[in-house]
Order: C-alpha cells, then sequence, then structure tokens
C-alpha cells in the first residue's frame, strides 16, 4: 500500500473516532481501537473499553459532547503512526446552577499501529491549550 492511502485510511480513523463517538454509535466507535487501546482526558485515563462505557453512561444521562477536528498531520514509520489533529470540544452543562456552554481548543495526538492489515488507535493523548466557558 502506498503511503498516501495509508494517510488516508488513518484520517478516515481519526474523523469516524468524531463522528461515531458524538453519534453514540457505541460498536462502531470501539472498532476505531485495537483492543489494548487507551485513552487519556481531563476526566478519565484508561482503557478504550472503560472510556466507551463511561461515555456509554453519560450519554443515557443525556450528556452531549461534540467534537470538530481541524487540521491533520502524519508520520509514518512501517505499521506505526503517530497523528496529531486540531480539535475544539463543546459541551453545555450547569454550573453552579447556570446553562453554560463549555470550549476546548487543543490537539488530539494519537498513535496508531496497523495489525493484520488494519489500522487500530493505540493512545489517544490530548493537548489542551485553551478553554473558554459562555
Amino acid at each position: 500500500m502506498d503511503d498516501w492511502q495509508d494517510r488516508l485510511l488513518l484520517r478516515e480513523l481519526i474523523e469516524n473516532w468524531a463522528i461515531w463517538r458524538d453519534a453514540g454509535l457505541w460498536d462502531k466507535f470501539r472498532t476505531v481501537w485495537h483492543d489494548d487501546g487507551r485513552m487519556m482526558a481531563t476526566w478519565t485515563q484508561g482503557t478504550a473499553d472503560e472510556f466507551i462505557e463511561m461515555n456509554r453512561q453519560g450519554w443515557a444521562r443525556g450528556v452531549s459532547i461534540l467534537h470538530f477536528l481541524g487540521g491533520f498531520s502524519c508520520e509514518i514509520a512501517g505499521d506505526r503512526a503517530v497523528t496529531q489533529t486540531k480539535m475544539t470540544i463543546s459541551q453545555r452543562g450547569e454550573v453552579h446552577g447556570v446553562l453554560v456552554d463549555v470550549v476546548c481548543t487543543g490537539r488530539f495526538f494519537d498513535f496508531l499501529e496497523k495489525r493484520d492489515g488494519k489500522w487500530g488507535m493505540c493512545l489517544r493523548q490530548p493537548i489542551y491549550e485553551k478553554d473558554r466557558m459562555d
């Protein structure tokens, strides 16, 4: 496979992460991760399965979080890749009884591997650069 094909597959995987997570498509969302995948976030650090279950529970309680993706870069070395994607995360919720919108801007650093011909996420490490509450 040519390098550009891997880059397209990796970008699609990153976009699927945001689309499927925000739509609550948990079975599809699980497919972007390898079995031993891990997620780091401000509110939890753990396995992909733990992250998915916490998101599923939040979804059931009405928690709505939206991810918007921007620029993307990718470094591929054989069956491994590191991607960096600009992102904004938006959430509406109550703070001290006041309804607010919280917006976080940053970058997703993703560490991926191709196993048995399929790219999957091993680790997602967000870098949070700016927060805003309106």
